[in-house]
């Protein structure tokens, strides 16, 4: 027995060994990966050379939810609009989320490719990503769409002002646009995130009142279908019972979206994509890399093209809806992009894996990494030292949380229910979601997926060393590095070149700033639009100019007018 333990101590301390050599790799690789595709001059997606199709896009994500929807199979769910949806178009049952939190997410699925790369792997923090890097929808932008977002951005850094034509609550989101002029709107839907789950009685009987009974949920009548990983307690069959009502709440007001989508005549030409941006936003689901926080519902309908009513088995990443919709308008995307085609005629063959990742969560330091397969979820833990239960300031005000606390520290709970608060972590953890789906049974040593382990594994440290994990800096030397690097963080002022030509004037902009992108309007349009800068301005002589300089993690810079020339 002693034998068998000092061999299995001796082959964690070579895997430890091994993947502190892969970390030197990496970190010395960091720049390469990101820095080559996107270059240094600030260029990315060009429009493609082919007709654009000029389809209007519209995006409706909501927060911190797992695929328990009717259309799931969920039974106790009440969610007839987003079923309905799912009929008139395909579900994607293998969608997943590359973290489990929402501004690290966020972040990615806005620059097209993992927060990883561009350093926003840490919950609230700040980043400056590599020049070139910009918001995919300024691509969009360049190919004539109206872009809107309501209103939710929580990128890791300030929305640039080139990314939206519309941003915030205080607009008609595609109602706004010109004539004619297609269209991508983003409804952020906030009413199932965590926070709501554990918000007043009061506050959820208003919410109840004015939604159809069959859409409250009965914490006694759905308390089989608890995770079992939860105790079982009157606080949280609660919890379980008001995060369903909130999915029940928010189907509602997809069902509000869509109808005003009809009212205006735009269902038939629009495609519609319903996401999370992460799992279930309650203990051991939001901010872990499990299933529970990682897999997420997604609904597209896309009249004429999309099929109804199909079943989508094969992987998917939320980082492949920025390459969908650049795809869909007919414009090339980034080579930058990690994400791939979802749908039409350029549609991509899936990816045998997936790959995740988990760093510090607020005030709780962690670092995880994972790969996820069709049926197996690997994950590696580089701080195996820190328990799964830290405590998280934010998430322990959560009531399951508190009871599932009280009841391990009073004895009470079940070996799945105790292993929460196992310290160390174990340094690998691998899952057959097939026969385990809510992995609780470790079978890391088991021999009969020693193949499956050894791919896995193999396939993460590539994955690492391409896309260049910054998570394996510590993040400290990651900041002091922004900070040397970046320490005015104020883009330079853009510049006017301006060239008669009969009655009219063309107007050139320029900055100095890498990476740089550009606004301008009318001088004596103080409530106009900021319209992006894609090339030479041509107007009536005698039109004043004002322009701003912006860039992803800088300060914009000072208006400049073509009036200071």
């Amino acid at each position: 027995m002693r034998l068998s333990e000092e061999f299995g101590s001796m082959v964690l301390l070579l895997r430890s060994l091994r993947f502190l050599v892969l970390s030197l790799v990496v970190v010395l690789g960091i720049r390469a990966s990101i820095g080559e595709a996107a270059g240094q001059d600030g260029t990315g997606a060009k429009p493609s050379s082919e007709t654009p199709q000029r389809v209007n896009l519209l995006w409706i994500s909501c927060e911190d939810i797992s695929p328990q929807l009717g259309c799931y199979g969920f039974a106790p769910a009440y969610t007839p609009n987003l079923d309905q949806l799912a009929r008139e178009g395909a579900r994607f049952d293998g969608a997943f989320t590359p973290a489990g939190v929402c501004a690290v997410v966020r972040s990615g699925v806005i620059t097209g490719t993992y927060a990883v790369s561009i350093g926003s792997q840490h919950m609230r923090s700040r980043i400056v990503p590599e020049a070139g890097i910009r918001c995919f929808t300024e691509y969009l932008r360049e190919a004539g769409y109206f872009c809107t977002n309501r209103s939710k951005t929580d990128y890791q850094f300030e929305a640039p002002l080139t990314a939206w034509d519309r941003q915030g609550n205080r607009h008609e989101d595609w109602r706004e646009r010109e004539p004619g002029q297609p269209f991508f709107s983003v409804i952020n839907l906030t009413m199932t995130h965590e926070s709501q789950v554990r918000h007043p009685a009061r506050q959820h009987e208003q919410l109840m009142e004015r939604l159809d009974p069959q859409a409250r949920h009965d914490p006694d009548a759905i308390a089989d279908t608890l995770p079992p990983y939860f105790p079982d307690t009157p606080a949280v069959r609660q919890d379980w019972a008001w995060y369903h009502d909130n999915i029940s709440a928010m189907d509602a007001e997809v069902g509000r979206i869509l109808a005003r989508l009809e009212e205006d005549g735009l269902a038939d030409n629009t495609l519609v994509v319903f996401w999370s941006d992460h799992g279930q936003g309650l203990p051991r689901g939001k901010r872990w890399l499990y299933d529970s926080g990682t897999h997420i519902p997604m609904i597209a309908r896309w009249p004429g093209m999309l099929e109804p009513g199909q079943t989508r088995e094969d992987l998917v990443s939320v980082l492949d809806l920025p390459a969908t919709m650049l795809a869909v308008a007919g414009v090339e995307r980034p080579e930058y992009f990690v994400g791939r085609v979802l749908l039409g005629p350029d549609q991509e063959p899936e990816p045998e894996y997936l790959f995740l990742h988990r760093d510090r969560m607020d005030e709780a330091l962690d670092q995880t990494r994972g790969v996820r397969s069709r049926r197996f979820r690997y994950l590696r833990n580089y701080e195996p030292s820190r328990g799964y239960a830290q405590g998280i300031r934010y998430m322990d005000l959560m009531p399951t949380m508190r009871e599932w606390r009280e009841a391990e520290r009073a004895g009470t709970l079940s070996d799945v229910q105790r292993a929460w608060f196992r310290t160390p972590k174990p340094l690998e953890e691998f899952y057959d979601l097939q026969a385990d789906p809510h992995e609780v049974e470790n079978l890391i040593d088991d021999p009969r997926f020693a193949a499956e382990v050894t791919a896995m594994r193999q396939a993460l440290e590539e994955w690492q060393v391409a896309v260049g994990d910054q998570g394996m800096l510590p993040e400290p030397v990651q900041m002091e590095r922004l900070e040397s690097e970046h320490a005015d963080r104020r883009t330079a002022r853009p510049r006017w070149e301006l060239q008669t030509q009969g009655d009219s004037i063309v107007a050139r902009l320029s900055c100095d700033t890498p990476g740089a992108s550009l606004a301008y309007r009318a001088a004596d349009d103080s409530e106009g639009d900021w319209r992006l800068y894609v090339g030479p301005i041509e107007v009536p002589a005698g039109t004043v100019l004002e322009a701003i300089a912006c860039r992803i993690g800088y300060r914009d810079s000072p208006r400049v007018s073509t009036a200071d020339r």
